[in-house]
């Protein structure tokens, strides 16, 4: 994606977590993009993204009108291909933690559907009847969610951003 994205994130030592701060009119709030397993299977991880809060847990019905939502989403491309360096095998499922998130998810696809498709698979998973259907990425259809898997194997050249471990202290990230 051809937008400015956040350079620097905390990055947890397996590579699943990654903290970075947003940044705008509504101060700096403190962002998580989390990798988990998936329950139905171990080729696919889930991603989260949201709000870090107090406690470690992940907020992801924030709302924050931070005015940097294009740079979040770049942010997130730009950790997929972090993630993919580590696990070039694995298939990242999403979706939003609401329709409008996904349809948003769905809108900046359809937008940067020609730079993605250069190093990423693209699906979508439909609903129909009861069950699952995954499709091929196409334009003007309405997702129930995302698979994404990388097309490349070194991805390293094209991070640009700064990757720290996570074990540094709160204070220092201020």
């Amino acid at each position: 994606m051809n937008y400015e994205k956040y350079t620097e994130l905390f990055v947890s030592s397996d590579f699943l977590e990654y903290e970075f701060k947003s940044v705008g009119p509504k101060g700096s709030i403190l962002k998580i993009i989390r990798f988990t397993t998936s329950s139905n299977d171990e080729a696919i991880f889930d991603l989260a993204l949201g709000n870090k809060m107090a406690d470690g847990n992940l907020d992801d019905l924030a709302r924050d009108n931070n005015k940097d939502r294009n740079k979040i989403l770049a942010t997130v491309v730009a950790v997929l291909k972090v993630f993919f360096d580590q696990y070039p095998d694995k298939w990242v499922f999403f979706r939003g933690s609401t329709p409008e998130r996904t349809r948003l998810y769905r809108m900046a696809i359809t937008l940067n559907l020609e730079e993605l498709n250069t190093d990423f698979e693209i699906v979508g998973a439909l609903t129909e009847n009861s069950s699952y259907k995954d499709v091929s990425f196409q334009k003007g259809i309405n997702y129930y969610g995302f698979y994404v898997q990388g097309k490349r194997r070194n991805f390293r050249r094209e991070y640009k951003i700064s990757l720290y471990e996570e074990n540094r202290s709160t204070e220092s990230r201020d």
